[in-house]
């Protein structure tokens, strides 16, 4: 059975808005492409199943465009933190079930949550963090938030660990983390056993307190 297309509305056409918009695209989503700007409409005109010019602000134009029947939408409107919230104001009131903003601060961020966005998202702090984690450590691979003090880190085996076993290594005791995953090449072990060996260069997927992680990193690898 062919996989449900899902229907995605995109508001704010610049650079993160703009690549959300032609990656669901690709996939073979719908995807109604929505800016203030009459030029950026005309650009993702080939890279949305519809583009829109739109003052999202306004409740009775996004009544007219039918905004509500979207399940998923998308706020990456740029630098007028005033629109963003307004927009996301107004997609909460009309019951969109699903809704993710662009924040430009902390402060915004707040704002957002209080006004019932389903998730916000920092794509330019987020990818200077990851940039950071990656050129500060060779051992880090890449990382995912799961709150402000725990993450999942991706690590990579160093010699000081080659050929060790889980058990050997104790590092739920020693360091309160947890190994999740062990990936050599293209084989990915999930949930490995205690007498499974690590060899040097294997991807450890590790979950834990972000101060107990750096401990692991800095002291265990």
């Amino acid at each position: 059975m062919a996989k449900k297309k899902k229907q995605f509305a995109v508001i704010g056409l610049g650079r993160f808005g703009g690549s959300v918009c032609k990656e669901l695209y690709q996939r073979g989503h719908e995807v109604l492409a929505i800016d203030k700007d009459e030029d950026k409409v005309s650009e993702y005109v080939s890279y949305a199943t519809h583009a829109m010019q739109v003052d999202t602000t306004d409740e009775n134009a996004m009544k007219q465009i039918g905004i509500g029947n979207f399940e998923h939408v998308v706020v990456a409107i740029g630098d007028n933190i005033q629109a963003s919230i307004l927009t996301t104001l107004v997609l909460k009131e009309m019951n969109v079930p699903t809704v993710w903003v662009k924040a430009q601060n902390n402060y915004h961020h707040k704002v957002l949550e209080k006004i019932g966005a389903d998730l916000v998202v920092h794509p330019e702090s987020d990818m200077g963090r990851r940039i950071a984690h990656n050129m500060a450590s060779e051992k880090v691979i890449d990382f995912i938030d799961l709150s402000d003090e725990y993450s999942i880190v991706e690590l990579r085996a160093t010699e000081k660990v080659n050929k060790k076993t889980l058990v050997d290594l104790n590092v739920r005791a020693k360091y309160g983390v947890t190994i999740l995953a062990m990936k050599r090449g293209e084989e990915m072990n999930i949930s490995p056993m205690p007498d499974d060996s690590i060899h040097q260069g294997d991807m450890l997927v590790v979950m834990g307190h972000k101060l107990d992680i750096n401990r692991f990193e800095d002291e265990g690898l």
